[in-house]
């Protein structure tokens, strides 16, 4: 069914950037399917609260890695939705290889990390895309890292994953130009339980001092994320291919 209200696809939202992500769209007007992989009552529960600003949200179960299971995602959202306006592409995964030891890295693990953070990431925007040219202001937004513009202690897998993202996304902005824009973020280092399992017990020891090394003094939220998302779609039309770096002034500051 089509709906007065603009919708929005975000991968990966049961969570952290993904679930603030919805949030903000919801606060801001839109409809939303949350996608989860495997936190169902967490997917839930960010529906409810999307549900709770106005929004009509539902809740939908996929591996953005299969591609089958893309398209039966998109396929549900349009029966749902009757449009899509917005597609955040932020599911992703990290390895447990040490970024130093090349020995510790599993291919398996490699090849696994690269489906679902950058092959997720072209099966969905390309399942998607019809709906998002028909909107007459199709917007992606790529959920990137510091780590893809510039090196950094995080397993291999991973950064060469958000590095092929912040490439994907400068490519995608030119491929579907003009009908769609396509930006991405890059977060620096976030507070919550992505960098508690990279940093293990040193967390709080390492992020109170990187947020002493930071122009605004603290590290980066979920929520601060999302805010220059949501920015990325309302409030920067003449913006595609662009990547905005999200770390409060370290980056540009050491």
């Amino acid at each position: 069914m089509t709906r007065n209200r603009p919708a929005a696809l975000v991968s990966g939202s049961a969570t952290g950037i993904g679930s603030a992500a919805a949030l903000a769209l919801a606060r801001a007007g839109y409809d939303v399917m949350v996608n989860y992989s495997r936190s169902e009552d967490a997917a839930r529960d960010t529906a409810s609260r999307c549900a709770a600003e106005g929004a009509h949200a539902m809740v939908h179960q996929c591996d953005v890695a299969d591609e089958a299971g893309v398209r039966a995602m998109v396929g549900a959202f349009e029966r749902e939705f009757g449009r899509m306006d917005v597609l955040i592409n932020n599911a992703g995964i990290t390895s447990v290889a040490p970024f130093m030891d090349l020995d510790a890295i599993d291919l398996d693990e490699w090849d696994r990390v690269l489906a679902v953070n950058v092959r997720g990431i072209v099966q969905l925007t390309r399942a998607a895309l019809p709906m998002l040219r028909a909107s007459g202001k199709g917007c992606v937004v790529n959920t990137a890292s510091i780590v893809g513009l510039r090196p950094g202690p995080q397993p291999l897998a991973y950064s060469t994953s958000k590095a092929a993202v912040v490439s994907l996304t400068k490519t995608l902005a030119l491929a579907l130009g003009p009908e769609v824009r396509v930006n991405a973020v890059a977060p620096g280092w976030m507070e919550g339980d992505w960098m508690q399992r990279m940093l293990g017990e040193n967390y709080d020891r390492l992020m109170e001092r990187r947020a002493r090394m930071t122009p605004l003094k603290r590290c980066v939220t979920a929520e601060d994320v999302a805010e220059s998302m949501l920015s990325l779609i309302t409030a920067n039309r003449f913006v595609t291919g662009e990547i905005l770096v999200v770390d409060g002034g370290f980056a540009s500051s050491t």
